[in-house]
């Protein structure tokens, strides 16, 4: 039998596998382009009076995770930023792996500048994977609802995951869960049934006074089971995708970077009044 270390490699190598397809490209650096969002000069109209604040998932960056998302909002009227959050000291580019409570005080910051800057009283918050999942910390902990009208999750591990069974591996590898929590806390947080996410979980999945949308892909393959997305509560609304179009087979990184199916229910979620039906046709929309 192989030693254990020996052992613990590749699962360890897998973890990171499965989290690090979160990320299309890397980037030169971890800034949205002059010419995009984050401008600090835009004053969100009366149409759509509250900023978008675009929360990216584990191993991505302000800019990856949004190259399509927020040109698609900002063309609709809105005001999009973009944070980075959880860098590990030494690790550029690569974001999302420190501890997530450490996080969701980093995304608070970075509201208090957006609301500032544009002198809105309320921001809404989209994210992807952790991205949707972390700010329901801020929410519960930090204050965060006061200043959040909504929050729009796409495929968020609001429950954890096991990625794809592998997590339930671990006890049989000495040493490994602690590797893992020592290197990457940030990764060790989104496993089912971490005390990060008893403590998030605990009481209930939301707080009053907040929107929350989820919307899943039955296809993801890192958020699993997908139906851990799904959150309860008396203003929740979750969506899978395939139930607006049945051919759609985005798993969990097209979801979040490319649909343009999900990105329509992203806007219906931001501006419920003027929403329209999201169906296949949507992806040319």
């Amino acid at each position: 039998m192989l030693p254990w270390k020996r052992l613990l490699r590749p699962l360890v190598a897998a973890l990171l596998t499965a989290a690090v397809v979160l990320v299309p490209a890397v980037t030169a650096e971890a800034a949205a382009p002059s010419s995009g969002w984050n401008d600090y000069s835009c004053k969100p109209s009366s149409a759509h009076p509250r900023p978008v604040v675009l929360v990216h998932g584990t191993l991505a960056n302000s800019v990856d995770n949004w190259l399509t998302l927020a040109p698609y909002l900002q063309s609709r009227g809105y005001c999009v930023f973009s944070l980075d959050y959880g860098q590990l000291p030494g690790v550029p580019v690569f974001y999302g792996l420190g501890p997530i409570a450490t996080s969701a005080e980093q995304l608070g910051t970075f509201v208090d500048k957006v609301i500032a800057a544009t002198g809105a009283p309320e921001v809404d918050l989209v994210g992807h994977s952790q991205g949707g999942m972390m700010p329901r910390y801020y929410l519960k902990f930090l204050g965060g609802a006061a200043k959040v009208n909504s929050l729009v999750g796409i495929a968020p591990d609001n429950h954890g995951t096991t990625l794809s069974g592998l997590t339930s591996l671990l006890p049989y590898f000495p040493g490994a869960q602690d590797l893992i929590s020592r290197s990457t806390p940030g990764l060790a947080d989104q496993v089912a049934g971490s005390a990060f996410l008893a403590k998030l979980n605990e009481g209930g999945d939301t707080v009053p006074g907040v929107h929350y949308t989820v919307i899943a892909t039955k296809y993801d393959e890192v958020v699993t089971p997908y139906t851990s997305q799904f959150l309860s509560g008396s203003d929740v609304r979750n969506v899978l995708l395939q139930n607006l179009c049945a051919v759609d087979l985005s798993e969990h990184v097209v979801i979040g970077l490319f649909d343009r199916i999900a990105f329509h229910e992203v806007a219906n979620a931001l501006d419920p009044a003027h929403a329209t039906p999201t169906t296949c046709a949507s992806a040319f929309s």
